[in-house]
């Protein structure tokens, strides 16, 4: 006996030594195995102005994995946890042997498995080295890998890893995924429910999967419910409660708005994990969905795109570069906010304000609207008419094309060009190296992006700031117009009378239609921010009846309905001139002059009746015939009066109108070249009806129909 009680020292100490053998052994398995350790791969996050999350960039093939730190948790989601998976995680070291030996206990007299000894630490080294469930070699790796991840990570960088890797179904992993997917929610405030269930999913994430078992998911949730109530965690009013939250039936989308634009700051900077954009993401929500609802309304294949942006600062604050990236049928694809298309009648404001700045022109300036030609360019209005004189205001609210040429070439087109460039603008010219014309009604190519620079320059008092999508120091903006003109030109866009008066609302605005309704534009901006819209189809195939006007203005007042309500347009600055025509200097009471005009040798001159004469015309029972007489030019001409159509496919270079009215007339006539002359008489006592007496106005038949001649007063 006492030979056996001096063994047993002897064999104690060779136990332990094999143990501290064992237990260094482990340590040196467990450091090599981790010696390729790299972080887990986590996607990418855009957020917002405010910190809201805008889109999540999935990883390995689709799976969607997020950064998350233990703040950002709902505090009672980790009690929770850590009372289900590991209680004593905040005292072992990796591995919890009280739970090991409890387990094997459990096992042998059930004789099956009724409890894991997998610690939390554990349950990491499982998903760090993508090892099986089930299996005591893995159990063991685990335990080697668990002891080194205890040494190398503080407790709270491990309970991280596990909050960023654990699996809940499918392609979802780490709690953050998870709380999108299952709730649309992050999980900073998850009901007892709710977490609950993000409990109980790692157990087995296919098995008790929502959206394909939903009554495997609730029994599971209410398993860890009960067990937090009989470990109080929980009350069991609060439990009870819990148990009655409905399952969610479906896997939500993860989020990607401004999807268009966080693309592109995807391929330009690949390895950035953190994009904080200028985006408020409340509102370009609500535009995302405006614009797809809005995108089923328009024909065919067209599509739509829009910006807003606080013109202030430049920073963009919504942009929406198709009404659905997924949408192949309408090539939703493509980013619309930056594909250079015909711009139409937008760059006329532009055009106006150089003429306001150089003294050219003045809101309450008289120019001409009439058949023109400007060295052979012959530009037409869009509805084929002309209205004649008119004041500068009104022909640019009425957006005439003849007096938008008329001014282009007073300020000329490569000073046009030179201050988009200087607002950041890049037009593009095609093959033409320099400007001419007809830029002024569309003949370059140009991005939604780029003329929100430049109606934001106008909205900003001429100060165009550089556009920034991105949180970060700003730059200065640079200086695309005088304070004074870019006023002149918000006055008129936001449909004052007169510079008198002021901007009488809240929005100042401009439609546009390119060449062969090929495009509809509309730009608006009110006291703080710009925006625009954009309409027609991405390969730029015509859509018949796309006009500015009626499909691109109505969404731009949707636009700014969903932005709150206008903001108040700001007053006039100093210096501006409000004065009527008559008090105007001379040199910009009329706008160019016709003589002015480079015209052809052989131009037409219009013989009768001579430029100011006083006419007295003869009775006659339905009208006074003016006699009209040409020489020079090539028939066929049209003749034009008060700015109307009046006779066409006169072959003679004689013809008579009957005039209805006394007062000034205005008459022009074009050649089969595009010329035109012009002139302006006095009509003394014309035959009237007595239903024209009282109107002061009569019809005529000319081209086939009737034609409404009205009095052209003299202004």
């Amino acid at each position: 006996m006492k030979v056996r009680r001096w063994l047993i020292l002897p064999a104690l100490l060779a136990v332990l030594v094999g143990l501290l053998a064992v237990w260094g052994l482990m340590r040196q398995e467990g450091d090599r195995r981790l010696a390729d350790w790299r972080e887990p791969q986590l996607g990418a996050v855009a957020l917002d102005r405010n910190g809201a999350l805008l889109r999540v960039f999935p990883v390995d093939a689709g799976r969607w994995r997020m950064d998350v730190a233990l703040a950002d948790v709902d505090p009672r989601f980790l009690s929770m946890l850590l009372a289900w998976e590991d209680r004593r995680f905040e005292g072992h070291s990796g591995i919890d042997w009280l739970a090991i030996g409890r387990a094997a206990w459990q096992s042998v007299r059930h004789g099956r498995i009724v409890s894991g000894g997998s610690t939390l630490t554990m349950q990491v080294a499982r998903m760090v080295r993508g090892l099986p469930t089930g299996s005591m070699t893995a159990k063991l790796e685990q335990a080697v890998v668990a002891l080194a991840l205890e040494r190398r990570f503080t407790k709270d960088e491990i309970a991280s890893l596990y909050l960023r890797l654990a699996p809940y179904g499918g392609p979802v992993e780490g709690i953050r995924a998870a709380s999108l997917a299952w709730f649309g929610k992050e999980p900073r405030r998850l009901t007892a429910g709710e977490a609950a269930l993000l409990v109980a999913l790692p157990q087995a994430p296919e098995r008790f999967r929502p959206d394909l078992y939903p009554d495997r998911a609730e029994r599971a949730r209410n398993r860890v419910l009960a067990r937090m109530a009989e470990l109080e965690v929980l009350s069991q009013a609060e439990a009870d409660r819990a148990m009655r939250e409905p399952i969610p039936r479906q896997r939500r989308a993860m989020p990607m708005m401004a999807a268009h634009l966080t693309d592109r700051l995807r391929r330009d900077n690949p390895g950035q994990m953190l994009y904080r954009l200028t985006i408020d993401a409340g509102l370009q929500a609500r535009l995302e969905d405006y614009a797809r609802r809005e995108s089923a309304n328009l024909p065919g294949t067209a599509g739509l795109a829009l910006m807003v942006g606080d013109y202030r600062t430049g920073e963009v604050v919504a942009q929406v570069g198709s009404a659905d990236m997924f949408d192949r049928t309408r090539q939703g694809y493509v980013d619309l906010t930056r594909a250079r298309r015909s711009p139409g009648s937008t760059l006329k404001p532009l055009i106006y304000g150089l003429a306001f700045e150089r003294g050219v022109a003045h809101p309450e300036s008289l120019v001409d609207d009439r058949p023109t030609s400007f060295a052979g360019y012959r530009p037409q209005n869009f509805d084929h008419g002309y209205e004649g004189v008119m004041t500068v205001r009104r022909a640019l609210q009425l957006s005439r094309n003849l007096p938008a040429v008329e001014l282009l070439r007073a300020v000329g087109p490569s000073r046009l060009i030179q201050r988009m460039r200087r607002a950041g603008a890049t037009p593009e010219l095609g093959s033409n190296s320099l400007p001419g014309l007809a830029i002024g009604l569309g003949g370059l190519g140009i991005s939604l992006e780029d003329l929100l620079r430049l109606y934001g320059g106008l909205a900003n008092g001429g100060l165009a700031m550089p556009l920034s999508y991105e949180e970060g120091p700003r730059q200065g903006g640079h200086r695309m117009l005088s304070q004074a003109a870019a006023w002149y030109v918000t006055s008129v866009l936001a449909g004052a009378p007169t510079t008198a008066s002021g901007p009488p609302g809240s929005l100042a605005y401009k439609t546009g239609t390119s060449y062969g309704y090929r495009d509809a534009w509309s730009l608006g901006y009110d006291g703080r921010y710009v925006a625009g819209v954009w309409v027609g189809r991405p390969d730029g195939v015509p859509v018949p009846g796309l006009v500015g006007q009626d499909a691109a203005l109505p969404l731009l007042k949707g636009v700014f309905s969903r932005l709150g309500g206008a903001e108040r347009l700001p007053g006039p600055p100093p210096g501006i001139l409000a004065a009527g025509n008559a008090r105007l200097p001379s040199h910009m009471r009329k706008v160019g002059t016709v003589a002015g005009r480079l015209q052809p040798a052989d131009a037409p001159q219009i013989v009768y009746p001579p430029a100011g004469a006083r006419i007295e015309l003869a009775p006659g029972a339905s009208g006074a015939p003016l006699a009209l007489k040409v020489r020079g030019g090539r028939p066929p001409f049209t003749w034009y009066v008060g700015g109307r159509p009046a006779l066409s496919g006169v072959f003679g270079r004689e013809a008579a109108y009957p005039l209805a009215s006394a007062g000034f007339a205005d008459i022009s006539v074009v050649d089969s070249e595009g010329v035109a002359a012009s002139t302006s008489v006095f009509v003394d006592q014309p035959v009237e009806t007595q239903a024209d007496a009282q109107t002061g106005r009569g019809v005529v038949e000319a081209d086939g129909g009737p034609v409404e001649v009205r009095d052209s007063g003299h202004h």
